[in-house]
């Protein structure tokens, strides 16, 4: 698929999301507070950041699996946390995960081809033998072979699970896959392979991946763009190579500045930006800006109101008042 002739395309619009978690006595945990963007249709959008900074929570509540406290979320017009019924049944069709852990989100006592055709059997897509090439042509598809149909999840390493769970994700035939850390909790032998079935699979289909993750130099070999997120706020989002060649905000300048370099020689004579303090707390944040307590290009204003997130250049969008007035 050609990704130069979708540039206007809004397969998916996030419009000012909020999800928010009621922890204790009139304490509210802002796990996403007001992010925006789009995802072009065939595209992947990745989405990083440190744990806790709410980019699984923003993937789950962009998939409908947490209803959204507040903002919208458009596939292709439609807004999904308005679905009801047959229409929301419909749209999980349409809209598929796949999870961190491939063991804990398989069900131990299914065997691999039952929980291939979960979805299928839900919707009732196929029955008797097509159901059954159904399975055996999913399983050849990630890398996997028809005889792995009858093992259960004990039964296979850490990567075959997670290519059992892309086949999962792909047996309803989705437009748009959440990625969420898909590749996190497998050894770094295994990683690159399941990143690049991923992408071997979006040129096939045309699938639109939501690509969550940790590895900032996998999320830039996979994605189209990338958005940076910090502790609920999208704090920079722009074109993949646009955004490691020229980081506009302190936070992801820090980030970047943490990814190896395999040459010593180089890895040893560059500039690592350490960040200072700690972390705040996403329950009942104080106003301004999130990042403030830990940028030390901080002014009064940072302290006392939130920056806008902001086109500065040609798509690259960044949250900072360094910025306010270009």
């Amino acid at each position: 698929m050609n990704k130069d002739n979708l540039k206007d395309d809004k397969f998916i619009q996030v419009k000012n999301l909020k999800k928010y978690f009621k922890v204790g006595n009139n304490a509210i945990l802002k796990a996403v507070d007001g992010v925006s963007f789009n995802i072009k249709r065939g595209e992947t959008l990745g989405l990083v950041g440190e744990s806790g900074c709410g980019k699984t929570t923003c993937g789950r509540t962009v998939l409908g699996l947490y209803g959204a406290t507040e903002g919208e979320v458009l596939l292709e017009g439609t807004d999904i946390h308005k679905l009801k019924g047959k229409e929301k049944k419909e749209f999980t069709k349409h809209a598929q995960i796949i999870f961190q852990d491939p063991y804990a989100s398989l069900n131990p006592r299914m065997t691999v081809g039952d929980i291939i055709a979960e979805g299928i059997d839900i919707h009732g897509l196929y029955t008797g033998q097509e159901r059954t090439e159904r399975i055996y042509n999913l399983l050849e598809l990630v890398g996997l072979n028809k005889e792995h149909a009858s093992r259960f999840p004990h039964e296979f390493s850490g990567g075959q699970r997670q290519r059992i769970g892309i086949a999962r994700a792909l047996a309803v035939e989705p437009k748009f896959i959440v990625c969420d850390e898909p590749i996190s909790a497998l050894d770094v032998s295994i990683q690159a392979q399941v990143v690049n079935l991923l992408i071997e699979l979006q040129n096939k289909f045309g699938l639109t991946y939501l690509f969550i993750a940790h590895d900032l130099s996998m999320v830039k070999h996979i994605s189209d763009r990338v958005g940076v997120m910090y502790l609920g706020t999208m704090v920079e989002l722009a074109a993949s190579g646009e955004l490691y060649d020229n980081p506009l905000h302190p936070y992801t300048k820090a980030l970047l500045s943490a990814i190896p370099v395999p040459d010593p020689d180089v890895e040893n004579s560059r500039n690592r930006i350490m960040l200072e303090g700690e972390v705040p707390s996403p329950i009942n944040p104080k106003p301004g800006c999130r990042f403030v307590a830990r940028c030390k290009y901080a002014k009064p204003i940072c302290s006392e109101q939130r920056p806008k997130f902001k086109e500065i250049e040609k798509e690259h969008f960044v949250a900072c008042h360094l910025f306010n007035d270009k």
